[in-house]
């Protein structure tokens, strides 16, 4: 996949079949529209591209609310390339940007910079400057440049709208079942294994402690999750959680011990996904209590692992 920071470092071949949006943790709703312009693209021998927008417009306009995100930029692009994009633009969003207004950019950028043959757009999302750039307008301009431009509709799980602050919401209260079916696949998080106390390893436990590039991580307790090391991804148990037993730490870490897997991680771009939660996080009376708990967990998690279905989705996950 090709990527260009600025719609005019790129390279045109060919007309593009297009979708403009943040697409912030690319799930499931962010799916079908990209597979939309990645099948319409297709069918007319066109680009299949996504207009990107960094950073995020409301950490521009509005910092005080802007949302924590679901993915880093590199994440983001990469999994842009395993849905199918072949064209990511990358539209640097600055207060000077958002004073264009959104017909400006349909008429300058879309049509005749990108040579836009069709845009998708999701439900609900606007762009240009005041947030005037809805599916009316863009309808409206496509008629009178004769491309063609449609809505995508929304995708709901059990009635409710799927959308990205759902998501925060669901990772914060530790429900990471319900956020994997949002996304199509479990939330995972990414980062840099440094050097801790190494209680884990006295411990008969050896834990990679992890920096997290993601901003989002999900509530402090221990989770079943798999860890992507040397190409496959292996069963391990995450703990997040500020280390009560021993002292509280400022901020929460992520531990994981990795099943049946004795290497060494250290200095290693690791990624962790959460698969399910097995418990709060608490404080115990002394090391003794929590090494059984340990024990307890990583039978738990060994159950959890031994389900046919899980097994099956550890190949591919």
């Amino acid at each position: 996949m090709k990527l260009f920071h600025g719609y005019e470092n790129a390279e045109i071949a060919r007309p593009a079949v297009l979708t403009l949006g943040v697409f912030d943790g690319l799930h499931l709703g962010h799916q079908l529209i990209i597979s939309r312009v990645v099948e319409r693209a297709r069918a007319l021998g066109a680009v299949p591209t996504v207009v990107t927008f960094d950073p995020h417009p409301r950490a521009v306009l509005h910092p005080e609310s802007a949302p924590p995100l679901l993915q880093t930029f590199d994440q983001k692009v990469e999994a842009f390339g395993v849905l199918g994009v072949e064209q990511a633009i990358v539209v640097r969003f600055t207060p000077e940007f958002a004073r264009v207004s959104a017909e400006e950019f349909l008429k300058d950028v879309v049509y005749e910079r990108l040579q836009a043959r069709e845009v998708y757009l999701g439900r609900g999302f606007a762009f240009g400057r005041g947030r005037e750039g809805n599916i009316e307008l863009l309808r409206r301009v496509s008629r009178e440049l004769g491309f063609f431009a449609d809505e995508v509709p929304e995708v709901r799980l059990r009635g409710q709208r799927i959308s990205s602050s759902r998501i925060r919401e669901l990772l914060a209260a530790g429900r990471v079942n319900l956020a994997r079916r949002m996304l199509g696949r479990p939330y995972g998080v990414e980062g840099r294994v440094v050097r801790g106390f190494e209680r884990g390893r006295n411990l008969g436990f050896p834990t990679a402690n992890l920096r997290p590039a993601n901003r989002v991580i999900p509530r402090r307790g221990v989770y079943a999750t798999a860890t992507l090391i040397e190409g496959a991804w292996r069963r391990s148990v995450t703990n997040i959680g500020v280390r009560p037993t021993f002292e509280n730490d400022a901020e929460p870490s992520v531990e994981t011990f990795v099943m049946d897997w004795g290497g060494d991680l250290y200095g290693d771009v690791v990624r962790v996904r959460f698969l399910h939660r097995l418990r709060d996080e608490r404080r115990f009376e002394g090391v003794e209590e929590l090494k059984r708990q340990i024990d307890r967990d990583a039978a738990r998690a060994r159950k959890y692992f031994e389900r046919a279905g899980v097994r099956r989705s550890l190949s591919v996950i």
